[in-house]
């Protein structure tokens, strides 16, 4: 892999150079936005954008909540098992930071010392809009236009290979879709007991849709005792 970003006339590294090349002619507030945004901005829009679909799910209801709240608490954690993963195949391929081999590259970022492949960066943000694309279809594309657009600030940024995203873009897909059905069978449950709780059913259900399924569950314990009662009394 490191082999590969020794030739110039490499499609990965062209489209790097094509790439990175559009900061050299932006201005630098510019450059500054992206470098923000890239390193830091569009992890916490992620993060926002499963708390906003977490609030959007447990306020319609349905039958599904339970399941899709579930699919959500999964996105952070597949974004932590994708990392994982990450740590022994960067240790693996040994590939380093463009900036190290190829001459002219604008480096927003200072002090990248690390491998290179995997991104890092567009592991998390993959793996959480593919979960996120389980709990709910149009806040996963969501997502997963975040995710691309993470994926080309850190080829902008001058700090990662095309090939790197791509392959955090993968990776990150791989283990949030794959390791889903696990996930899934482990946390419905525990999030069905929450959901049972008098305090914690808000995190699964909306108030309105909480209090019809207490009404409901009462007048059912009610219809028992009133069967009970008139067999007693036959």
């Amino acid at each position: 892999m490191a082999g590969l970003a020794e030739s110039g006339s490499n499609p990965d590294v062209d489209l790097l150079y094509d790439i990175n090349g559009l900061a050299k002619g932006a201005p630098h507030w510019f450059d500054r936005l992206m470098e923000f945004v890239g390193e830091y901005g569009l992890l916490l829009a992620m993060v926002l954008l499963v708390v906003w679909c977490w609030w959007s799910v447990r306020r319609r209801g349905g039958e599904d909540a339970t399941s899709s709240v579930a699919a959500l608490v999964w996105a952070p954690l597949a974004a932590g098992a994708a990392v994982l993963v990450n740590v022994p195949i960067r240790g693996f391929v040994e590939r380093r930071r463009p900036f190290l081999d190829h001459q002219g590259l604008d480096v927003l970022v200072q002090g990248k010392t690390d491998f290179s492949f995997v991104s890092d960066h567009a592991t998390l943000t993959m793996a959480m809009a593919a979960a996120l694309f389980v709990a709910d279809r149009r806040f996963g594309l969501a997502g997963i236009a975040l995710a691309l657009l993470e994926g080309f600030c850190r080829v902008y940024m001058g700090v990662h290979y095309p090939t790197d995203v791509v392959g955090g873009f993968a990776l990150g897909t791989a283990v949030a879709l794959l390791l889903s059905p696990v996930a899934m069978a482990l946390l419905t449950p525990v999030l069905r007991a929450v959901e049972g709780t008098r305090w914690g059913g808000w995190l699964v259900r909306g108030r309105r849709d909480a209090g019809v399924r207490r009404m409901l569950s009462d007048a059912r314990g009610e219809e028992r005792a009133s069967a009970e009662e008139r067999d007693l009394a036959a």
